[in-house]
């Protein structure tokens, strides 16, 4: 076997499978379901819409503590018969930095948080609430079995005050025939959430998170580069689960917990536990579709036979159940958008949620070169992205000029490499058609050698293409993953870099460039190598249709930086050509001068 043969075999495979392995993963090992429980999971309530935003706020008082007392929140002195609840449903609006947060005192549930920064596919901002028909919202509860309590549907009594701090308390009281119950939200400064849940005289509950999180179009839900999942996160690593794998409830013991979300590329909503958590039960549900256009509901199920044949291929979503262990529960929530800077400043670990995969040591300095160029140079990312590339290609120029000057050699040496494979291509096989392993090995032999007393590396050549798959899977992590870059216009038609091309304008210029890129390329090696190589254009192109506008803007600037090194290349070998020609033709003419003087 020819060693040139086998070392382009190794990096096309070694591409192809890092590319394959990268891009489509293997399906996670699914996690023991629970055992069955019984039916009544799916829960037909009356549509409610979400209270009116605009109500006005009450005015707020201070308060000393920001966190609900360990104590009973109802004293023994009062007595039991006493009710506490209200008479009208009445929103509380939180407005802050980068958010606004809308709760109802109607099972005190949050029922929106949309963020300011952050645009949806219809220019409205992001809501990280998804909108559905029916209770229960995030941190409504339900019973053990899943059902939606009644504690969802009363109207508790609620109070807006201030902490020491300056953040926003807002604390909901109700006693009642439904139960009795006390749920205080505090709005920190950093952007954080705290919440305290209590119930009394309930046995088995748990406070409701999901299901999934904001309301993605279908162009967003049905593009395969979309990760929507839930995470856990413990110490010893992060999990994350396919809402369209999952069959059945999974529990996860919180022992060991950092943190639970729900998480798609960009945007994160996780509850950090800090006291009182058992454990969490990830639920899976279908996504019935609304009629009409309006909001969606949503069925939990146990398991598939739980579902008809139509409902089977539904879209599927994931709910969060936080159950503990002795009728209290206090977190911290994070809701937002997954900026790699932001998520870092916490000490829980949350920046482990960008997925960066294999290359994430390259694909962070990536990102922090794009933000500095975007902050200190042009406010453009697609320009930004395009100076990273020269960047890139100047810290590599030394790698790839080596790689040229190899490949050059190898071309000039080409000849004498046929030659001698024209030599032992009769002896290959004996007789019978049976390899000759003597044979082989001589000719191999004998091409080394020829390499060695030329100074020509024959795996010179395919350098700059190993050293470029890191970096264009580190980018490709990076624009599917970062939220700078979500939404993110260049020029022209180009005005979502983390999107494809919708026209694949860029794609098919990147197939040209690359195809031109291939004819300037220095070639060697048998007629099958070059078709091969040949081809290479065609694929990426078909392989670029689908990919973000920024990766292949990158890999396009990354062409067109080679075509112009190796049209550089080749003025110099034409030049060091017609210099070498021209001194020969002085130096006959010299002779000949000499010649003529003598006679």
């Amino acid at each position: 076997m020819e060693t040139k043969k086998l070392l382009l075999a190794a990096v096309l495979s070694l591409a192809v499978m890092v590319a394959w392995g990268y891009l489509f993963p293997p399906p996670e090992p699914q996690r023991q379901p629970l055992p069955e429980e019984p039916q009544g999971v799916e829960r037909p309530e009356p549509e409610r819409p979400i209270p009116d935003a605009e109500a006005p706020l009450p005015e707020q008082e201070t308060v000393p503590e920001r966190v609900l007392p360990q104590e009973a929140l109802f004293g023994e002195d009062e007595q039991a018969e006493t009710q506490i609840g209200a008479s009208r449903e009445e929103p509380k609006i939180i407005e802050a930095d980068g958010y606004r947060a809308v709760l109802t005192n109607q099972g005190a549930q949050l029922v929106s948080f949309q963020l300011l920064d952050h645009e949806n596919s219809e220019g409205g901002p992001v809501d990280l609430v998804r909108a559905r028909t029916s209770s229960p919202y995030p941190f409504g509860v339900v019973d053990s079995v899943g059902n939606s309590s009644p504690l969802n549907e009363v109207l508790f009594e609620s109070d807006q005050t201030v902490s020491a701090a300056g953040e926003p308390v807002v604390t909901y009281r109700y006693r009642g025939p439904e139960g009795e119950a006390e749920k205080q939200f505090v709005f920190r400064s950093d952007g954080l959430l705290d919440v305290e849940v209590r119930l009394r005289g309930e046995r088995s509950w748990a406070v409701v998170f999901g299901p999934g999180l904001r309301n993605p179009g279908a162009e967003e839900t049905d593009n395969r580069f979309s990760r929507r999942s839930a995470a856990i996160s413990r110490v010893d690593g992060l999990d994350r689960l396919d809402p369209n794998k999952v069959e059945g409830p999974e529990i996860v013991p919180a022992t060991g917990v950092k943190w639970v979300g729900l998480q798609d590329n960009y945007f994160l909503t996780a509850i950090i536990p800090s006291e009182g958590l058992e454990e969490i039960v990830i639920e899976p549900a279908v996504v019935i579709p609304g009629t009409s256009g309006g909001p969606e509901s949503f069925k939990i199920f146990r398991d598939r036979g739980q579902l008809t044949g139509e409902e089977s291929d539904l879209k599927r979503e994931l709910y969060l159940w936080f159950r503990p262990d002795n009728g209290h529960l206090a977190a911290t929530a994070y809701l937002g958008p997954k900026q790699y800077n932001l998520l870092a400043s916490f000490p829980y670990g949350l920046e482990d949620s960008i997925q960066l995969g294999w290359f994430r040591f390259l694909s962070l300095p990536l990102l922090a070169g794009l933000r500095w160029i975007y902050q200190n140079v042009v406010a453009n990312y697609g320009w930004a992205i395009i100076m990273m590339t020269i960047l890139i290609r100047l810290v590599l120029f030394p790698l790839t000029h080596k790689s040229t000057v190899s490949m050059q050699k190898m071309q000039e040496v080409n000849p004498k490499v046929q030659a001698i494979r024209q030599k032992y291509r009769s002896k290959l096989k004996d007789k019978q058609g049976r390899p000759n392993p003597e044979m082989q090995r001589k000719m191999n032999e004998e091409t080394m050698a020829l390499y060695k007393t030329e100074g020509v590396n024959p795996a010179g050549g395919c350098l700059p293409m190993l050293l470029q798959i890191p970096v264009l899977f580190a980018f490709y992590s990076l624009l599917s993953t970062s939220i700078e870059l979500r939404h993110a216009p260049w020029i022209l038609w180009i005005q979502d870099l983390s999107a494809k091309d919708p026209y694949y304008v860029l794609p098919i210029i990147m197939g040209a460039t690359q195809f031109i890129q291939q004819k300037m390329t220095p070639s060697a090696g048998d007629p099958m190598q070059r078709k091969m190589f040949a081809l290479m254009p065609v694929f990426f192109t078909i392989l670029f249709l689908g990919f973000p506008s920024g990766l292949v803007l990158y890999w396009l600037t990354n062409n067109v930086l080679g075509i112009g090194q190796q049209y550089f290349y080749k003025r110099m070998k034409e030049a060091k050509a017609s210099g070498g020609t021209s001194k020969k033709v002085a130096e006959k003419s010299r002779r000949g001068g000499k010649k003529g003087s003598s006679e």
